[in-house]
């Protein structure tokens, strides 16, 4: 199985993998969740690992007493925090040195000042928002960081939108995950998770650009 399609049959899967993990390696799942998350909200250019539905199972294991309830929640709001921080911290870095190029043709001077306003305004709620739509939480911290969001605002939001991203998806996985209805339809409520919010997303850029014009 090639890596495309491994990825593709693990998050639409991710209950079954997730749970032969935690049956062969035991405490180790922990370990590799934390790097999921972490990867997943810290590097830009990995933006399709299963956030939302990777917390959900956890809470439904964690509900069937495979996985320890709190221990969960606590690593991977850790993970969640330190993901946002590091690609915040990697936009920053390059943000200094693009504001350097001035007009070209691959930079807009001017729409990266207006992002500079943006995020000074809106960036608590953007980032707070974007944990709860699969790529934007991705590459929302990044651009915060680009253009240069002060990093104390940044870390605020971070860590509330990352304490509730991931206690409420793992609670409601807690709750619900068990139900034999929810676990029957697992994969369809995984894409909608990826579907739904997509589509948001699209129809919101669809609306501003037409206010645009």
């Amino acid at each position: 199985m090639d890596i495309a399609a491994f990825l593709i049959d693990f998050i639409l899967h991710v209950d079954v993998h997730l749970a032969n993990f935690v049956a062969t390696y035991g405490t180790w799942v922990y370990l590799l969740l934390f790097m999921i998350i972490f990867v997943e909200t810290g590097v830009v250019v990995m933006p399709f690992l299963p956030g939302d539905s990777l917390l959900f199972v956890v809470g439904a294991l964690a509900g069937a007493g495979l996985m320890n309830y709190p221990l969960a929640m606590v690593l991977l709001t850790a993970a969640a925090i330190l993901g946002d921080q590091c690609n915040y911290s990697i936009g920053r870095y390059f943000g200094p040195k693009v504001f350097q190029w001035e007009n070209t043709r691959f930079f807009n001077k001017n729409a990266f000042d207006q992002a500079h306003a943006f995020y000074e305004k809106h960036g608590g709620i953007t980032i707070i928002l974007a944990r709860f739509f699969p790529f934007l939480r991705t590459f929302v911290p990044f651009v915060a960081g680009v253009a240069a969001m002060t990093r104390s605002r940044f870390t605020l939001y971070n860590v509330v939108g990352a304490a509730i991203w991931v206690c409420g998806v793992v609670t409601a996985g807690y709750l619900f995950g068990n139900i034999p209805w929810v676990k029957e339809n697992l994969d369809k409520i995984i894409w909608g998770a990826i579907l739904i919010p997509g589509l948001i997303v699209i129809f919101g850029a669809w609306k501003a650009r037409r206010a645009a014009a």
